[in-house]
């Protein structure tokens, strides 16, 4: 059991077998990125202006990426194959969460070892190739996974992606602060010749303090991606790491108060729904700790290695499921919705709170969008008023924490922060 101030950093797991490659032996990958970066980067080999290009040109600089990504996914694939002969495997737990009878906690295995941290003076073709290592990962299909708690433990296995997820029933006697509950993960099938292969997953419990939880998208309300600006957003997806990529101004003092209550500094859950790929689940922890922002489950989506790769349909549906799980297995809590107005997260969330009269405190929106989008949400946000919930909408951090402390949702402390860290 670990408490949820701990920085636990277990979610990868333990690499069993030969020892993890030296940073040297990735040469090869690194000057196959160089080739295709100096074939295409953004703004300087494609002839497009970072600040003026046409949609149309966007979708094309767009296919001519993914064509020499796929290239490079197809050779980075059949180097692996080959060095991967050593029986290599990892497991990588996804955070999870539960209540006083379960402990939900989903994951996946691979062959080889995981990405490795990001430094913050990392090149931007280093970064390229991180990106490529993750979206060329060799999934582990039908693995067979043992996980265990508090002496109960339940196998499954996992589908043709590697993915697997148990609820594992047992009593977890919620207490006043939140705890990350830890689970151990055992990889049964495929036995590995080198030892055993595990990993440490954790899943928290609300504590029976929990005033409200938080539900939270990612890109454009935590960090700034450009989702609405299909070149921008590419190139800060793939060049960029997690000392890199920066939250917008107060967003981590802001989610630490809305995480602290009455139990302490760790008391409202977060819940993170992104319609971000599996594969940069570990991009985007390592994003959320190293600015300071406080940890949560993620729920992300599954994509296939598809030409739409980064253009994937369901964005919506995918965003609403998230949401109707978090709401069914914490009845209790009433919840904070926080997104962004790029995308469609008014949309989701007015029908959220359709869905669940009594259960949405307020829907706080950052506001990324041109003015044509604008008076579209302006007619959204009354008929969310109309359900008796305000959709309230904000280009800084600094107005939404003002309005949240106003409904008693932060302290003057936790508004002070925001204030000093220029939200």
């Amino acid at each position: 059991m670990t408490n949820g101030d701990d920085r636990v950093r277990g979610d990868t797991g333990n690499v069993h077998s030969a020892p993890r490659r030296e940073e040297s032996t990735d040469t090869r990958g690194l000057i196959e990125v160089r080739r295709i970066l100096s074939a295409w980067r953004p703004g300087v080999a494609s002839g497009v202006s970072r600040s003026g290009s046409s949609m149309a040109n966007g979708y094309g600089v767009l296919h001519r990426a993914l064509a020499e990504a796929g290239a490079a996914l197809e050779w980075l694939k059949y180097g692996r194959r080959k060095r991967h002969q050593s029986d290599r495997y990892h497991i990588q737990p996804y955070r999870g969460h539960g209540t006083a009878n379960y402990l939900y906690l989903s994951g996946r295995v691979f062959e080889g070892g995981p990405v490795p941290s990001a430094r913050a003076d990392d090149p931007y073709f280093r970064n390229f190739w991180h990106t490529l290592q993750r979206l060329g990962s060799d999934e582990v299909p039908a693995a067979r996974v043992r996980v265990s708690a508090n002496g109960v433990d339940q196998t499954v296995l996992a589908d043709d992606e590697g993915y697997f997820q148990v609820a594992l029933q047992t009593r977890t006697s919620p207490g006043d602060g939140e705890v990350w509950r830890e689970l151990e993960v055992e990889l049964l099938d495929p036995v590995s010749e080198s030892g055993r292969v595990t990993a440490r997953g954790f899943s928290i419990v609300p504590p029976t303090a929990a005033r409200f939880g938080v539900i939270s998208d990612i890109d454009d309300t935590v960090v700034k991606t450009d989702v609405a600006n299909l070149f921008r957003m590419i190139r800060l997806v793939l060049l960029t790491n997690a000392h890199t990529r920066l939250p917008f101004a107060g967003v981590a003092g802001f989610y630490r108060a809305l995480h602290r209550g009455a139990a302490g500094p760790f008391t409202n859950p977060l819940f993170y729904v992104s319609s971000g790929p599996w594969n940069f689940y570990d991009l985007l922890t390592e994003v959320l700790e190293v600015h300071g922002i406080p940890l949560g489950p993620l729920f992300l989506k599954d994509y296939g290695l598809a030409r739409d790769l980064l253009l994937s349909r369901g964005h919506a549906e995918h965003k609403l499921a998230a949401i109707e799980r978090i709401f069914a297995t914490h009845p209790q809590l009433r919840f904070v919705l926080l997104g962004d107005s790029g995308q469609m997260d008014p949309e989701i969330y007015h029908e959220t709170v359709r869905r669940h009269p009594g259960r949405v405190e307020v829907v706080y929106i950052r506001d990324v969008s041109h003015a044509e989008r604008d008076r579209e949400l302006r007619n959204l946000a009354t008929e969310v008023e109309d359900l008796g919930v305000q959709m309230i909408f904000a280009s800084d951090t600094l107005s939404v924490a003002e309005d949240a402390a106003e409904r008693g949702l932060i302290d003057a402390a936790g508004l002070a922060h925001v204030r000093t860290e220029g939200g």
